[in-house]
């Protein structure tokens, strides 16, 4: 599906930080998006509150503008709200069948309020209350909640069992565990019966001794390898000739995005070599060590990895010192940075198997140069540490602007790969 080009010239001039977290199902899917926004004049301040009003026409003026499904694609928008920003006619502008309006736990909870959700709801807004720990006042607001999100950072997995089982009693809200960070942590929570999950646990890799890569992560690294070099023609055919998958998988990615403006289909590797080229078709074959053994391309650690991948080249083309391989330097470095989550093997291990340069090694391996600057950045803006990507654009002579205008194209290829 090839979604309008998006016109990245109006952007509000407000120095806006945009972020964009996903929120997965128990079947490991992506279902939803927290879409967060920080103006960089508060990065330094603890009140994050004031900030939310002071950023509520970015809000509005970025989803209506760039469309929502640019950034989002089919899924749901998670979107903090103050009591000001809950109270506010700008909150009305948003989509309401696309939004989850997450009201934050510094909320009382007062009749007018109770009175607002109400109003809410009735227009098609889902109501999402965060970081919650449990008190009276809350019951009002619990028939009104479509989700509630509990941080395991706030609340102690021995506490959260009887809160639970309370909660259930009084609500038939979905559970969202915030703050997923780790295999472990996902697990417990599953045990739970929590229905969605927040936080990069399935970004983290789990590393087994002695494991090996699978017949077809060896195609494709062997594959990469080729393309790296002096690739033949032949050799390369017989490779996805062996491996249907992978064939359906490169052939699903390569059309996915509208290669060539979308005027010719591409049907078969050799034709995708002499439409792409060597250092295009690199790319795609890339990605596929994130697809399913089926050729699926829908994972979140795909969309995860290829929005970095996207994100790092676009920035690199900004740089003052801006080539071509640059920026494809780029675009390898954050396609390869969570290669060991994928092989469950450690990373050194996964570059030795397609031999890199120093430098690309090096960018991933130890964040040296600008190319890790670049994969520092990256991961910044992945956790909301907008503080941390603030000084790394302010090195590299980038604005906030500057960076959302790029996000938004990041993600504008990234949902279309989505949508395949």
């Amino acid at each position: 599906m090839n979604m309008p080009a998006l016109d990245f010239t109006g952007i509000d001039d407000r120095q806006v930080f945009l972020g964009r977290q996903p929120i997965l199902n128990r079947k490991q899917k992506t279902v939803a998006y927290e879409l967060l926004f920080r103006s960089e004049n508060s990065l330094d301040v603890a009140d994050v509150i004031d900030d939310l009003a002071s950023t509520a026409a970015v809000i509005v003026n970025t989803l209506s503008q760039f469309g929502l499904e640019h950034v989002i694609g089919k899924h749901l928008a998670f979107i903090n709200v103050s009591a000001s920003l809950l109270m506010s006619e700008t909150v009305e502008l948003l989509p309401p069948h696309r939004i989850v309006l997450e009201v934050l736990e510094d909320v009382a909870i007062t009749n007018i309020i109770i009175e607002r959700c109400k109003s809410l709801k009735a227009m098609g807004f889902k109501l999402a209350l965060d970081d919650f720990s449990y008190r009276n006042e809350y019951d009002p607001l619990l028939p009104l909640l479509d989700y509630i999100k509990i941080d395991l950072n706030v609340t102690p997995f021995e506490e959260m069992e009887p809160l639970l089982a309370k909660l259930r009693t009084r609500t038939s809200a979905i559970f969202v565990a915030e703050k997923v960070e780790t295999e472990a942590q996902y697990k417990a929570c599953e045990l739970l019966a929590f229905d969605l999950f927040q936080g990069f646990y399935f970004a983290k890799p789990t590393i087994l001794q002695g494991k090996k890569p699978q017949p077809q992560q060896l195609s494709i690294m062997r594959v990469m390898g080729m393309l790296l070099g002096d690739a033949d023609l032949g050799e390369l055919e017989k490779i996805f000739k062996d491996n249907p998958a992978l064939s359906i998988g490169l052939l699903k990615l390569v059309n996915s995005v509208g290669v060539n403006g979308g005027r010719q289909p591409i049907n078969s590797l050799r034709q995708a070599i002499v439409v792409l080229g060597q250092k295009q078709l690199l790319r795609w074959v890339q990605l596929l060590l994130y697809a399913s053994p089926d050729g699926s391309i829908g994972s979140t650690l795909l969309q995860q990895v290829a929005n970095r991948s996207r994100l790092m080249e676009l920035i690199a083309k900004e740089v003052d010192n801006y080539t071509t391989n640059f920026s494809d330097q780029a675009f390898m470095v954050g396609m390869l940075s969570m290669a060991d989550t994928v092989m469950n093997m450690p990373l050194p291990e996964v570059l030795k198997e397609i031999g890199l340069s120093d430098e690309v090694n090096n960018a991933i391996l130890a964040h040296q140069g600008q190319l890790g600057d670049l994969l520092e950045l990256s991961e910044a803006i992945e956790q909301g540490d907008f503080a941390m990507a603030r000084d790394k654009i302010r090195a590299l002579g980038l604005t906030p602007s500057q960076l959302t205008n790029i996000q938004l194209e990041a993600m504008q290829w990234t949902t279309e790969l989505d949508a395949a």
